[in-house]
C-alpha cells in the first residue's frame, strides 16, 4: 500500500492534498468508524481545483461508484456511511450502496439550493443517506432538538397537550427531516467561494455515529467542516482535497469555529433554548410545570490550539 505524506496534521488528524481515489487506496481496510462524503454534484460549477463538474450522467455515476466501493472497504463492521448529495444522484447511488451495506435512513435536510424552476417543484432539500456495515450500527446516539417555539413570543409551536410530562428533558427525538440546518452564507462562516457544509450538520452526524477517539473519514474535504467538527469534539480524522488552501486557513484559525460550536451546543440536547425561555418570560407565557427541565449538557472541551498542534508541510 502506497505511503502518502500529509500536507497538514494535528495530533488527531491528517490532511492530504490529492485525488480521492489515490487517498482512499492508502487507507487500511475496516479501519474507519464513520465515513462521510460530500462530492461535487456535477452541476457545472467552477472549483479552485479545476475538476470537471459537468460529466455525462453515466460517467459521473461510474466515478461515484468507484470511491463508494473504497469507502465501504475501509469501513469497520458496524461503521456508518453518510452520503450528502442531491436527490437526483442519491437515488441511484443509494440503490448501489444498498447492495453492500444496510440502509438506515434517507434524511431530508430542508435547505433551498436552487432558484425555482418553471414547470417543476421548487428544489428545497438535500438528501443525506445513512448506511451501516452489518445489521446495526456499533455507535448510535443521536442528538435531541429543542421544542420548536415561536420566534416572536417563545411559545411552543406544536401542542403536546397531556404529554408534557412524558417529554424527554433533553429534547425532542431527532427525526429524518431536518429543518433547523442553516445554509452557510454569512461571511463569518463561509470559508470559500463554493458551497460549504454547515458546522451544525457535521456536528450532528459526528455526534450520532462516532465517539471521542473514533476515526472519521472524509475524502472530499471542501472547506474543512468535517475535520473542524472532528477536531473540536476529540475525534480522530483523515481526509483529502485537491486544493487544501481553504482547509489550511480554517484549521489555522479554528477558534472561530470553536465559538460557533459552543453556540450550537447551547441549543441542542435541551427541551427549551435559553433564548426561547427568555422570550416567553418577556411575553408573560408561563412554562407548564409538567415539563421536566434539566440543565443542558456541558460543551465538550475542545483541543486548545497552539502552534505545535498544527503543522503544515
Amino acid at each position: 500500500m502506497m505511503t502518502m505524506i500529509p500536507i497538514a496534521q494535528t495530533p488527531l488528524g491528517r490532511l492530504y492534498q490529492t485525488d480521492c481515489l489515490k487517498f482512499l487506496g492508502t487507507v487500511e481496510a475496516e479501519s474507519t468508524d464513520l465515513a462521510f462524503a460530500d462530492p461535487p454534484f456535477n452541476l457545472g460549477k467552477k472549483y479552485a481545483s479545476k475538476i470537471n463538474d459537468a460529466r455525462a450522467d453515466d460517467e459521473y455515476l461510474a466515478w461515484c461508484r468507484q470511491w463508494l466501493d473504497e469507502m465501504v472497504r475501509v469501513l469497520k463492521p458496524g461503521g456508518s456511511l453518510f452520503l450528502w448529495n442531491l436527490p437526483k444522484w442519491n437515488l441511484p447511488l443509494g440503490a448501489y450502496i444498498g447492495q453492500q451495506l444496510t440502509f438506515r435512513h434517507w434524511i431530508a435536510v430542508d435547505i433551498k439550493y436552487s432558484l425555482p424552476i418553471q414547470k417543476r417543484l421548487y428544489p428545497s432539500h438535500y438528501s443525506l443517506l445513512y448506511f451501516v456495515k452489518g445489521d446495526k450500527p456499533a455507535i448510535f446516539h443521536p442528538d435531541r432538538t429543542p421544542v420548536p417555539c415561536c420566534r416572536h413570543c417563545g411559545g411552543e409551536v406544536p401542542d403536546y397537550g397531556g404529554y408534557k410530562d412524558k417529554m424527554n428533558p433533553r429534547g425532542v427525538s431527532l427525526s429524518d427531516v431536518w429543518t433547523d440546518i442553516p445554509p452557510v452564507r454569512h461571511a463569518k462562516y463561509k470559508k470559500r467561494d463554493a458551497n460549504a457544509l454547515s458546522l451544525k450538520l457535521m456536528d450532528r452526524i459526528i455526534s450520532m455515529a462516532s465517539d471521542p477517539g473514533s476515526l472519521v473519514l472524509d475524502p472530499f474535504g471542501g472547506s474543512g467542516t468535517t475535520f473542524v467538527a472532528a477536531e473540536l469534539t476529540g475525534r480522530r480524522w483523515l481526509g483529502c482535497e485537491l486544493d487544501c488552501d481553504a482547509i489550511l486557513k480554517r484549521l489555522d484559525h479554528i477558534d472561530d469555529d470553536r465559538e460557533h460550536l459552543a453556540e450550537i451546543y447551547e441549543n441542542k440536547n435541551t427541551l427549551f433554548t435559553a433564548s426561547d425561555l427568555a422570550l416567553r418570560k418577556k411575553a408573560g407565557i408561563p412554562l407548564s410545570p409538567k415539563y421536566r427541565i434539566e440543565a443542558n449538557e456541558a460543551v465538550p472541551a475542545p483541543l486548545r490550539r497552539s502552534e505545535d498542534l498544527f503543522t503544515s508541510a
